[in-house]
This record gives structure tokens, C-alpha cells and sequence, in this order.
């Protein structure tokens, strides 16, 4: 079922899961996968290797998210370094599998990639939504990624929505947010969305804090911050008690989000289940 039409009927609660490299813990994954799905999400989302590393193996666990478990399923797209054609063996791919979602990102340059490989064709997201609209028509619901705390190579914040404006008038449907640790963020960041005229529904991203040191790395890489009195609470806390104020934090986060009718949550497992567990049962 298209995410967006799910949208307009309710709001959602979602899981995002990430194809696992190493044999020994994709036993994990299929855990994960079993155990939550007591919890019937509105939709799952599967992440993307660009290069050769864990983009088949996207496909085969979307295939085994959809047709074993019966999963609406959204996977995740990128289009740096791709061409036209292979965007469109992925499309196609989607399209045998009924697979009705999309989330259209950019991506980064995969190291691994050989030269010869590397397309110039996309740019940016727009670039991948606009064509996606431009050869399949609706057939998809286009999702795409915001940032409440500003994408990391953009200049400013204004111009970071001005390129989400983008990706929007080029069809697509919803936006999900990177992760964030303040509500503050993504309450400013919606009031500034839609204060440019983008109307379309807002998910909110969720990763609750189970390790101080995980976060960091984290937050590193997307731009996200931790706010100081949570850190001051986790550091120097054992692991069992970083878990703990970890949880409960993100528990009154997503009650929070909740309680100001957030269009919808969409919990980043890191392929498990505990923690997402105990997040549904307490907010829910």
C-alpha cells in the first residue's frame, strides 16, 4: 500500500531495518523482523548500498520483507553515481515485487565503486524524484529525508529547506526527518517548512540513545546534537544505566511528539528489537 495514501487516512508508526553485511547477524534481522511485526507498522523501510555491496541484498530483503511477512514496505533509493538505467532496473525491480514506495535520497560516493562505474547523470535528490515521477508516473510514493538540524553540507538552514521545497514540487509525497534528540528541533524546523508553502506530511525520525559513546558516532556523521543535560546525565553513567536514562528519555520524546499530533514516528531499529519494543509499549 502507497505510504501516502496511508497517510491520509492516519498516523503512522514505522520501522527502518538496514541490510546486514556479515552472514552471522542477519539472524538478528530476521528476529527483529519477526518479533515486531506483532506490532502491525503502517510500513517498514529498507536502506540502500549504491554500490555493488548491499544494494542486492536491498532487494532480496525487501522481497522477504513484503512477500514473508507481509510488511508495507518502502526502500530506500540513492542516485549519486547511478545512471538512468540502472534507477530504472531498480524501479522495475520494485514494480515485480509490488513494492508501491520509495525514499529518494541522494547518497554518498561509495569507496568502493570502480571508476568506470561512476555516473554523473544525478546530482542531488530532485534529481532522482523528478525522474522517478518522469518514467513511472504515479505508480510510487516518493518519500524523501529532512533535516530539523540542517544537513551537514548546507550552507545555511534556509537553503537546506529551499532544497527540500525542491524535492517536493518535483513530486514527492512525505519527508522523514534524520534523527534528532530535541523536540525543540523539529518543532522549529516544522513551523520553517511550512512557512515556504511545503504542505506535505512530516514523519518524525526516532533513535533512542542506548550508548552514549553510539550516539556520539552518530551524531557525528548527521549533524544531530545531544542536548547537555541528557549528556551530562549519561556520562560517566554505567552501561546498564546509559541504557536506561537513554530509554526514558526517548520515551517522553516520542510521547511529546505524540501529544503535539506529529503526523507520524518512524524508529530507527538498528536491526533490533529491543528497544523499539519498549518504546511502542510505553508511548502506545
Amino acid at each position: 500500500m502507497k505510504i501516502s495514501d496511508i497517510l491520509k487516512a492516519k498516523r503512522t508508526v514505522s520501522f527502518e531495518f538496514f541490510p546486514p553485511k556479515k552472514e552471522e547477524t542477519e539472524q538478528v534481522l530476521f528476529k527483529t523482523i519477526k518479533d515486531l511485526r506483532k506490532y502491525n507498522p503502517d510500513f517498514v523501510s529498507v536502506t540502500y548500498g549504491a554500490g555493488g555491496s548491499t544494494r542486492d541484498k536491498t532487494l532480496e530483503w525487501t522481497k522477504c520483507m513484503k512477500q514473508e511477512h507481509d510488511y508495507s514496505v518502502m526502500m530506500h533509493l540513492t542516485c549519486v553515481a547511478a545512471s538512468e538505467q540502472k534507477i530504472e532496473a531498480v524501479t522495475d525491480s520494485l514494480t515485480g515485487l509490488q513494492v508501491d514506495n520509495i525514499l529518494a535520497l541522494r547518497g554518498d560516493m561509495p569507496d568502493d565503486m570502480p571508476k568506470e562505474d561512476i555516473s554523473d547523470e544525478f546530482q542531488y535528490a530532485s534529481d532522482l524524484v523528478r525522474y522517478i515521477r518522469k518514467t513511472t508516473g504515479d505508480k510510487f510514493s516518493i518519500g524523501v529525508a529532512g533535516y530539523p538540524e540542517k544537513h551537514t553540507e548546507a550552507k545555511s538552514m534556509e537553503a537546506d529547506i529551499e532544497s527540500l521545497k525542491r524535492k517536493v514540487d518535483e513530486g514527492a509525497d512525505f519527508i522523514i526527518t534524520q534523527l534528532f534528540f530535541d523536540n525543540y528541533h523539529f518543532y522549529n524546523y516544522l513551523e520553517k517548512v511550512r512557512a515556504v508553502g511545503i504542505d506535505v506530511p512530516i514523519i518524525a525520525g526516532i533513535m533512542p540513545i542506548l550508548n552514549l559513546s553510539q550516539a556520539v558516532r552518530f551524531t557525528q556523521m548527521c549533524g544531530a546534537t545531544i542536548p547537555k543535560p541528557l549528556v551530562a546525565k549519561l556520562d560517566g553513567a554505567t552501561v546498564e544505566d546509559q541504557y536506561k536514562i537513554g530509554m526514558e528519555f526517548a520515551a517522553k520524546q516520542c510521547g511529546g511528539l505524540w501529544a503535539s499530533g506529529v503526523e507520524g514516528l518512524h524508529f530507527y531499529t538498528l536491526n533490533k528489537y529491543n528497544a523499539t519494543e519498549e518504546l511502542i509499549k510505553s508511548v502506545f
